[in-house]
Formats: C-alpha cells, structure tokens, sequence
C-alpha cells in the first residue's frame, strides 16, 4: 500500500493507536501527480488505476503506467494551447475517462482545475467564469452543457476546448513533461460548494490535500490493495476526489467508474457492481434509500464486502434494511468540500446506525455553543476543528479571492463547520443539521433529521424533509413534508397516525405539527434536500394549518 509511505506506522494497534500516530507526513513540495501516480508507474507499471465502463457497454482498462504517460501529453498540450500554472480552467467532463487524465495533466502543470456539474445552467456558469476569472473550459458534450457554456461565454476570449481534443492531444503530443515546481501551500484545486443557503463559494484545497483523503480512503472505505472500489459521485462534485481518485490510489485499490448518460436506477448500480467484481461502495442515503427498494437477489454481491455512506446523515432504517439485505454494516463517515473526512465510523468502532463515529487522526473537533464555549456529552454544538496548532492535513486553505468568507470561517482559533451535533457518553457524535436547519421551538431545540428519521420508520413514508415555520405561540413549528409511498394517501387520518407515530417514539414537543404531502422534494444538484427552499415556499404561502394540530 503505496499510502504507508506518509504514515509513520505500516499497521495501528487500535483506534487510540491510529489518533496518535495516523496523521499523513507531507513532503515539501509534494505533487501527487508526480509523487505518487508517476512512482507507481515507475515501480509496477501494470498496476490497474482505473476500469472504466458507459451504459453503451463501451468498457476501457487504464494502468497507472497509462495515467502517467496520458497525463504528460495532456500537459504539453494544455501548455501549447498557452495555459500556464496559477490559470483557473472549468471542467465540464460528468463521468468520462479523460477527467481523471486531466487532473493529473493540470496537477503537473500548476493550472487549478475547477471540477463542475454539467448540470449547471447559463446563468451557473456565467458565474463561474467572472468570479473564478477562468482562462478556459473543458467540456464534454452531452447534448446539454455546450450550448450553456457557449452562451456564458458570450463574446469573452474564454477558450472552449472539447474532451474529444484532449483525448487526440495523448496520441498526438510528447509523452513526457518536464517537473513544474510548486510549494505545499499553492493552490492545487478548487471546488464551488453546491450553494443551498447563499451563492456558491470557491473551496481552494492545496497540493497537500491528497494525503489528506489516507483517512478517508485507507481508515474509513477500509480499502487494501486488490480492492475496486465505487464512489458514486460525478466528477463536479468535491465527492469524486473523496472517492475516486486520491485516497484510493494511495491505498491500492483500482477506481470503478460508472458513466451513466441518463439517471441512475437501482437495478444498474447493483448490475455494474456484480458485472465489475466491486468490493467497496460509497454513496450518499438517498442513493441506499432507492437501493432497498430493488431487489437485488438475482446479481452476483459477492465481492462486495464494504459499504460506507455519507453527503447526509443516515436513517436507522436505512441502515438495518441495507443490513438485511446485504449482510454489510454501512460505516458513516462526515466532511465537506473544505475538508477530507472529519469523522466516521472506522475498523476499531462499532457502527452506531445514524451516528457519524469518531475523529479521524489528526482532526482536533470540538463541539462549541453559541457563546464560544466547548459543550458536555448530550449537549448541541457546532462542529468546530482546531487550527490553533496548524490545519490538519487535507482542510482547505481559503475561500478563493473571498478574505472576508475565509476571515469568518476561521476564527477564535477554530475551523467553524456551521454543521452542528452532540456527543454520546461513549464518544461517537451525531449529526443535528446545518445550523439554519435547527428548529427552535418553546424553548427547544429540534434537528430535522431526528424527526425524519422516526417518520421514515412508518410505512407510509418514502422520503421526508422537516423544517420550521412560523409559529405565534412557539415561535417556530414543526412541519413535516413528505412524499409517500405507493397506495397510500394523504388524508387527516394519516396525518393524526403519523403525528402519533413520532409523539410515541420521541418527545412529544418533537411532533410535526403540520404535515404536507407532495410529490417530490426540492433537492440540490448534488441530491441534498433543499430545506432552505421549503421554508422560503412557506414564508410565501403561509403553510400554518395544512395540517391537523390537536394540541393547541
């Protein structure tokens, strides 16, 4: 495993070993591409990196030999098209086999890749461009992005260059690049956050930042050489680089991609997982919601032995049935685009169902309330990480060209998350929501995803989002929006039943005093619930009385 080459120890004890001594070592003036995909090739040069299949049925091997030789034509052919280190570049490349080949091309090169969905609109990218000042987009066309990207560029020099001449430039130009140097603290990547509660930051993550991903990769994904591993995320997303690239390479495991032209279904996760012999998946709940739902008894699952969630906290119920139905705990694991992973549940810990875990090494959290202060066991805090003594390895450096942003993030001496939770008496921490999510009712204070989980537990419930809203006598009230399943119907019945159904399994202030049902919930590009947008619906409908209230 090519990742004990930044840890002072080959194998750890336990978890109070692995805290002490699992931090990443960063080299001085450490590339990844260079410093890691170039040795392997170097030293077992048909060692597999990548299996790459389309839902054509087109399928492509690339070895770490591949990776290296690619990527070098790659860079000379972003440099001959007169991009230079420190140039800001957008990817639009969804899931095709070149994203990854240019990544390590721009890390060789110190241009700073900007991953970005090809979902977004215009407007999006528009946006993108100015407040990035991009030099050039890379994009795949999928029938959708170009004629967006074209009319965002407008009459702008911006240079459009397609996948198709990136994947010509590897036969085309010399397949070896000469070292362009960089120090630890330059910007290697930048990511846009998906933006649900105020426009879209730039995250600028530095060239340490993939020996970061050795605790996502090796210590939560629990991943070893001979491993295929599958992260469901698109290449836009900060999700690809947790699970697709950096830890896993650094751990031996070959990266599965799935390039998926239309939306996924159950039935063509589980079929690429069986067909592929994966050994580990990585996906957000909503994705192991539709997952249960399939029956996935006809594909050969015997390879898959791991199976780690995270993007939101995870239902009980989710857990239990994915159990039942797989044999495989799933191990939760919690970060953001400004970090690699903060907390989970790793190979020392009992999976707790809905529980994020424990501190990965080298994160010093601290959970703080509103007046600066760290919090007993039981009590809600903020999630901060101490910076008091340096960032940990693999925390973002800034908010690119944002010094107000990054000066409010960083503060008092700690990282705040704005992500809040509580610890239990045994050290695992629970996710409460994001700190505009918290419902502050009569005095209490109520997470949304607490109520969601119990709701999700009735059979009725398929999927479920709980806000507040305006309340009088409360101040805020709980209200429950959801969609149901198949033969059920929302009547005043159904909702005195579900009302009951959570006042019995939960403190009775708790209960959703409003209940709405709908056909579907808004939901970011990157398949977060947008609880924001339901609260703003409400403000302009005033939902008060949608549902019955007994108790007044």
């Amino acid at each position: 495993m090519f990742a004990t080459r930044f840890l002072t120890k080959e194998k750890f004890e336990n978890y109070e070993d692995y805290l002490q001594n699992g931090t990443p070592i960063v080299p001085e003036n450490f590339n990844f591409a260079y410093d890691v995909i170039d040795v392997i090739a170097r030293e077992t040069p048909e060692k597999r990196a990548i299996i790459w299949v389309d839902d054509s049925g087109d399928k492509k091997f690339f070895t770490f030999s591949d990776l290296s030789r690619m990527s070098n034509a790659v860079a000379n052919y972003l440099v001959s098209r007169g991009l230079k280190k420190g140039d800001t570049v957008l990817l639009f490349l969804r899931r095709r086999w070149e994203y990854w080949v240019l990544m390590m091309a721009m890390h060789k090169t110190g241009i700073i890749p900007i991953p970005s969905t090809n979902q977004l609109k215009a407007e999006d990218i528009k946006y993108r461009i100015d407040t990035a000042e991009s030099k050039a987009i890379i994009a795949f066309d999928d029938g959708h992005i170009i004629p967006e990207i074209k009319s965002a560029i407008g009459d702008s020099d911006v240079m459009l260059i397609s996948n198709d001449e990136i994947a010509d430039s590897i036969n085309t130009m010399p397949d070896t690049f000469e070292r362009v140097p960089n120090e630890n603290t330059d910007t290697m990547v930048i990511y846009f956050t998906s933006g649900t509660t105020d426009m879209p930051k730039m995250v600028a993550h530095n060239y340490a930042y993939p020996l970061g991903h050795i605790n996502t990769a090796v210590f939560w994904q629990r991943l070893t050489d001979g491993d295929v591993h599958f992260t469901l995320s698109e290449s836009g997303w900060a999700k690809c680089s947790w699970g697709k690239m950096y830890g896993q390479w650094l751990a031996g495991a070959t990266v599965f991609i799935f390039d998926v032209s239309g939306i996924f279904n159950a039935h063509d996760l589980w079929a690429a997982m069986a067909d592929n012999g994966v050994t580990s998946f990585c996906a957000p709940p909503t994705v192991y919601k539709m997952l249960i739902h399939a029956d996935a008894s006809k594909y050969d699952l015997s390879k898959l032995v791991k199976a780690d969630v995270a993007g939101e906290a995870l239902n009980p119920e989710v857990y239990e049935r994915f159990l039942d139905m797989t044999g495989i705990e799933l191990h939760e694991g919690f970060g953001q685009t400004e970090t690699t992973v903060q907390l989970f549940t790793n190979q020392w810990i009992k999976p707790k169902p809905g529980s994020m875990g424990m501190p990965a090494a080298g994160w010093d959290i601290k959970l703080i309330d509103e007046d600066g202060r760290p919090v007993a066991d039981g009590k809600v805090g903020e999630i901060c990480i101490s910076v008091a003594n340096g960032r940990p390895v693999g925390m973002f450096q800034k908010y690119h060209k944002n010094e107000k942003l990054t000066a409010a993030a960083f503060r008092d001496g700690y990282y705040h998350t704005g992500d809040v939770a509580y610890r239990d008496s045994d050290g695992y921490y629970w996710f409460v929501g994001r700190n505009d999510d918290l419902i502050k009712s009569s005095g209490y204070r109520i997470s949304p995803f607490e109520v969601e989980s119990v709701l999700l537990e009735h059979p009725a419930v398929r999927e479920v989002a709980v806000t507040g809203i305006p309340d009088p006598s409360r101040g805020m009230a709980v209200k429950a929006t959801i969609v149901l399943n198949k033969y059920f119907q929302g009547t005043d019945v159904l909702v005195r039943q579900l009302q009951d159904h959570v006042r019995n399994r939960t403190a009775a202030y708790k209960y959703p005093r409003v209940i709405e049902f709908v056909d579907s919930l808004p939901m970011t590009i990157s398949g977060k619930i947008r609880r924001a947008l339901i609260r703003t619906l409400d403000s302009a409908k005033k939902t008060i009385g949608l549902g019955k209230d007994e108790e007044k």
